[in-house]
């Protein structure tokens, strides 16, 4: 049996326990991950909103190649790889330093252009292939309650419907993409990336404020590459009401679901 004298000594090293733990988990998040939890429909079917994930911090490097030593936040840095197109990359709005989360289509020197919402890389167009129709209830979602955009016209709680695609990027990499309809973003000029920086869009193409719109009208415009935090790389799990803590909202078929 414990003494009084005990007690007090026990509870200080099961404070320090805690304490330790807090600063080692801190630690361990400001360095490899970081939450991130989808609060709109942008980059839809990909990831729907409601979708709870940790952010890669060490999947991506600085190099002199991408990163000018003038440009690199730490000099001499060398972790991870390159950032790819087709990687789901999670980066603070040059702008504003917002967390935003898009799929990276253009990489440093690249020239990208849209010609009736297919995407040009360098002169070439994207492999696209038809894959059927993406179905979701026409409600409001998430906690900002927004209704989704359709390219049907169905009343509160009928089934909302958007065209989907696979499209395939210069390097093989190949996801879902939505379409609403015409919109003036499906034909733009010719964006040439510069260096150290990259261009990326939403999956949801005709509901997403990416690169394609510049930075004084609110867009993305180009993403510098010491703004990228990391990249994407698995749903943990996801829940289809207001709060992610409304467990029975949960859906089943999103836990531990790799982000392609």
């Amino acid at each position: 049996m414990a003494s009084k004298a005990e007690k007090p000594e026990g509870a200080w090293e099961l404070f320090k326990t805690v304490f330790w733990a807090l600063i080692i988990a801190g630690v361990f998040r400001t360095l490899f991950f970081q939450p991130f939890w989808i609060p709109s429909g942008s980059m839809k079917d990909t990831l729907l909103i409601g979708d709870f994930l940790f952010v890669n911090k060490m999947a991506y490097g600085y190099s002199q190649h991408s990163c000018p030593f003038s440009a690199c936040p730490i000099s001499g840095r060398i972790l991870g790889t390159e950032p790819e197109r087709g990687d789901v990359v999670v980066f603070r709005h040059p702008v504003n330093g917002q967390d935003f989360i898009k799929r990276l289509i253009g990489l440093p020197g690249d020239k990208v252009q849209l010609k009736d919402g297919v995407v040009h890389i360098n002169g070439q167009a994207v492999q696209l292939k038809a894959d059927g129709i993406f179905e979701e209830v026409f409600e409001p979602q998430g906690s900002v309650g927004s209704k989704p955009s359709c390219e049907n016209n169905p009343g509160l709680g009928a089934i909302c419907e958007k065209s989907r695609m696979i499209e395939t990027l210069p390097n093989g990499a190949a996801h879902s993409i939505l379409n609403i309809g015409v919109r003036s973003a499906d034909n733009t000029g010719i964006y040439t990336v510069p260096e150290a920086h990259f261009f990326f869009m939403g999956d949801n193409r005709d509901n997403s404020t990416d690169s394609r719109y510049a930075q004084n009208v609110g867009g993305v415009g180009f993403v510098p590459y010491e703004n990228i935090i990391g990249r994407a790389d698995r749903v943990m799990f996801s829940a289809a009401g207001k709060s992610l803590f409304f467990f029975w909202t949960w859906r089943s078929d999103r836990f531990f679901k790799a982000v392609q």
